[in-house]
């Protein structure tokens, strides 16, 4: 019998950057990962694989939603509250990186950012 793979969770809107995302990784041992393309089946998504949820990596921007929502209701369920979240944004106001990590992203990455820095950083929060 095969062990499940842990699950990474991406919340993009944009298909381009959840794709370039998706490819970087995979590459990422023994995890598989699941794209969202809006905020309204990210939750159902985490519902049903729960005990297999590794990570969550959300933009900040999205369409009739925000990350910060998305984080503050991850940490306010028990189930998913020391999931690592890493958080991605186009946002330009230097402030919004100091604002992800204190409302409780593990990460914070500016785009344009580099894929295979998210993977690392990633790989260091699954260790």
């Amino acid at each position: 019998m095969t062990a499940l793979r842990r699950l990474v969770i991406i919340v993009e809107d944009s298909s381009d950057c959840a794709e370039t995302l998706q490819i970087a990784l995979e590459a990422v041992a023994g995890v598989e990962v699941l794209v969202c393309l809006n905020e309204r089946g990210v939750w159902p998504m985490l519902e049903q694989h729960a005990a297999r949820i590794a990570a969550v990596i959300t933009d900040l921007h999205l369409v009739s939603s925000d990350g910060f929502k998305l984080i503050r209701r991850l940490r306010s369920d028990e189930r998913f509250a020391r999931v690592p979240v890493l958080l991605v944004s186009g946002d330009s106001d230097p402030s919004t990186g100091s604002i992800a990590l204190a409302s409780g992203a593990d990460a914070y990455f500016s785009k344009p950012y580099s894929p295979s820095a998210v993977r690392k950083k990633l790989e260091e929060l699954l260790c």
